[in-house]
């Protein structure tokens, strides 16, 4: 039997904060037809460490994948930090990039 975390405070963040919160507002709507209590929101990059004590999953944009090693040591070590894949990303699949997260907690 799978088991996963029911309730997380997620983070997305690419450069701007634009193409990331089309993706949240996807991963919303999939989060809660799975039953899930995800909160999840979309910032810059620039806003993480306004965010990093309250999060459980930070996920990066694909596009910021040479920065990856540097976010993830700016959040404390109880965050999942995980790096969106480009074809779930490219076509703002919310599905995907929650089943992402359940892979990943």
């Amino acid at each position: 039997m799978e088991v996963f975390i029911m309730s997380l405070n997620v983070l997305l963040v690419c450069g701007s904060g634009a193409s990331s919160g089309f993706m949240a507002a996807n991963m919303r709507k999939a989060a809660k037809k799975a039953g899930l209590d995800y909160k999840i929101q979309a910032r810059s990059e620039a806003e993480l460490n306004d965010y990093a004590n309250d999060i459980d999953v930070l996920m990066v944009g694909p596009h910021l994948k040479s920065e990856f090693e540097a976010l993830q040591k700016s959040v404390p070590d109880k965050v999942v930090t995980i790096l969106m894949k480009p074809d779930y990303y490219s076509i703002l699949d919310g599905a995907a990039a929650v089943e992402h997260i359940k892979s990943e907690v």
